[in-house]
């Protein structure tokens, strides 16, 4: 196997462009543990940890352009507060050490359906960049982005240089059940974001389908629900009827397996509860942000 390490972006994109067979590999908490196992066995390793542009984030254009290479733990410390939902997903994601290491980039290039960042990009309309050396940038939507299980649209001369993520108007929540309580692979997971500024709803489903995806139908009846009551004018309180139903509808939207993480019965239960929870929870602090 070969090893390369360049330094520089330019020099990252030759080298995919060069060995469209090599695998880039950031904080390698998903490539080291599949190679461990001997699930993957790549004709080369793209190393991008020297490139630092990657681990830069910066305002661009009213949306955080966040480096591929930034870490959980930067994202966290650092971008808590501007990117609320990313931060509560980037805090469930294993322990402080894998947290140190592991980057969004990494997670998106990885796209398992139980990756913890996918849910709150999905709810924030996150956007892809994406760049080759034959053919320069391009955006990605998120939701465009995951083709398969772990797979992504990724060209094999391309490489993840950013995501691109609007600050929220509203508030943002992530909810996530796992088989213990710390360091664990999500069971399911959700993401929700509000959008009062368009009057609109972000939903993320992660671990209970083939891809994470959003629940489209959902977002669209409680957004709304939410215009034909006057609550995006009034504030008053959320219905529980309201989010009970938003939760069977997000529940509906899945597409779960049975495995020894847990039942497909199991995670659409966990959903509908998990949605109701957010929708609520973000509701609430939108009526306190009053």
């Amino acid at each position: 196997m070969d090893f390369l390490a360049p330094s520089t972006w330019a020099e990252a994109l030759a080298a995919k462009a060069e060995r469209p067979d090599a695998l880039p590999i950031a904080g390698g908490t998903d490539v080291m543990v599949e190679m461990n196992f001997d699930h993957r066995r790549p004709g080369a390793l793209l190393d991008l940890t020297r490139v630092a542009p990657l681990r830069e984030w910066s305002f661009d254009d009213g949306r955080v352009r966040l480096g591929a290479g930034v870490t959980y733990a930067r994202i966290i410390t650092e971008l808590g507060s501007t990117l609320p939902g990313l931060a509560m997903a980037s805090r469930t994601v294993g322990s402080p050490q894998i947290r140190n290491r592991g980057t969004v980039g990494g997670n998106l290039g990885a796209a398992s359906p139980a990756g913890d960042s996918h849910p709150a990009l999905l709810a924030a309309d996150a956007v892809v960049e994406v760049e080759s050396a034959a053919r320069g940038v391009r955006h990605v939507p998120v939701a465009d982005f995951y083709t398969g299980v772990k797979r992504n649209a990724l060209s094999p001369d391309e490489l993840i240089s950013a995501v691109l993520i609007a600050p929220p108007a509203g508030p943002q929540q992530f909810c996530k059940i796992g088989t213990r309580n710390a360091m664990v692979i999500a069971v399911s997971a959700f993401g929700f974001a509000l959008h009062p500024d368009r009057r609109s709803v972000g939903t993320g489903i992660g671990s209970a389908a083939p891809t994470p995806r959003r629940a489209t139908d959902a977002a669209a009846f409680l957004a709304g629900e939410l215009e034909a009551a006057g609550l995006w004018e009034s504030r008053a309180a959320l219905p529980e009827g309201l989010a009970v139903e938003f939760g069977r509808r997000v529940r509906d939207a899945a597409a779960p397996i049975d495995d020894v993480r847990g039942t497909a019965a199991y995670r659409l239960h966990t959903l509908s509860v998990m949605a109701r929870r957010a929708a609520t929870w973000a509701w609430d602090e939108h009526r306190r942000a009053a």
